[in-house]
């Protein structure tokens, strides 16, 4: 019997999921596979993965072939600090302007158009790009970023005199909900293959996850020595970040779900919303 193949976002707000893997030595239990968000997305979808992050919208695309982890997500209950819509106007002035969207993104461009339309009336003109947002302006008057290029950006805008929506912030505004980004999902043949071994992996990660949320302040310092931002930046980013999948949650995520379909981005769910493995 193989381990299982399991994905791993190469951003700052899956650290917590992972970093008590460390700790726990589960990370023998499992060959782990990094890379960006888009591309883990395809591999989960492909079956090149059996368990991993996947972007919401690639999951509702895909729900057939998946099975979503219980109380385990990445999202906010209010500002997320790494997905922000970038501007050099304001939202209600994007009709007709170039908005550039980040390649890696896939629920946050969504969330944004989504928004442009429905709350602002804007009908821009959208294009995908690599996520670095001094080339996205060069060609466009907004950009969609993502992960850690979007919170270094939230900094570095004001600078510059640009506009940063905090896509979290404005989705907890507009519905009064929690948004969910991304959620961990195993394939269903391996599901119905391997319940032991998804079930293993499962509490390794709600394991992982809870001892760094206990020691959140210890893990920022430690990834501090390595990233563009201080201890105390990472500590609150950390602290905003919602990792639960929980009742809120899950109601965001189906609202999320609706606003997809009626955009013909996503076929439908069930009735009786998202399917989990068994607990």
């Amino acid at each position: 019997m193989r381990r299982p193949r399991v994905g791993h976002i190469q951003f700052l707000n899956c650290l917590p999921i992972y970093w008590g893997l460390m700790r726990s030595g589960a990370l023998i239990d499992v060959e782990l596979h990094k890379d960006s968000p888009d591309r883990l997305n395809s591999a989960l979808v492909a079956g090149d993965l059996d368990i991993g992050p996947i972007s919401l919208v690639e999951y509702l695309r895909n729900a057939d072939d998946l099975l979503l982890l219980p109380d385990l997500a990445v999202g906010s209950d209010g500002p997320v600090l790494s997905v922000n819509l970038v501007s050099t106007r304001p939202l209600a002035d994007l009709d007709n302007a170039k908005v550039a969207l980040g390649s890696t993104s896939r629920t946050g461009v969504l969330l944004a158009q989504m928004l442009l339309a429905e709350r602002y009336g804007a009908n821009p003109e959208y294009f995908s790009c690599p996520p670095d947002l001094t080339q996205m302006l060069l060609e466009a008057d907004a950009g969609v970023l993502i992960g850690d290029t979007a919170l270094r950006a939230l900094y570095e805008a004001p600078r510059r005199g640009l506009t940063v929506t905090d896509l979290g912030q404005a989705w907890r505004e507009w519905t009064g909900l929690p948004m969910v980004f991304a959620v961990w999902a195993v394939r269903r043949e391996f599901a119905d293959a391997h319940p032991g071994l998804v079930k293993e992996v499962h509490e390794s990660f709600l394991r992982s996850r809870d001892l760094c949320l206990a020691e959140l302040d210890e893990v920022a310092a430690s990834a501090a020595r390595w990233e563009p931002f201080d201890a105390a930046t990472l500590a609150s980013y950390f602290r905003v970040l919602d990792f639960s999948l929980g009742e809120r949650q899950v109601a965001g995520l189906r609202e999320f779900a609706q606003r997809a379909v009626a955009l013909g981005a996503a076929p439908p769910l069930p009735d009786h919303g998202p399917e989990f493995v068994l607990p």
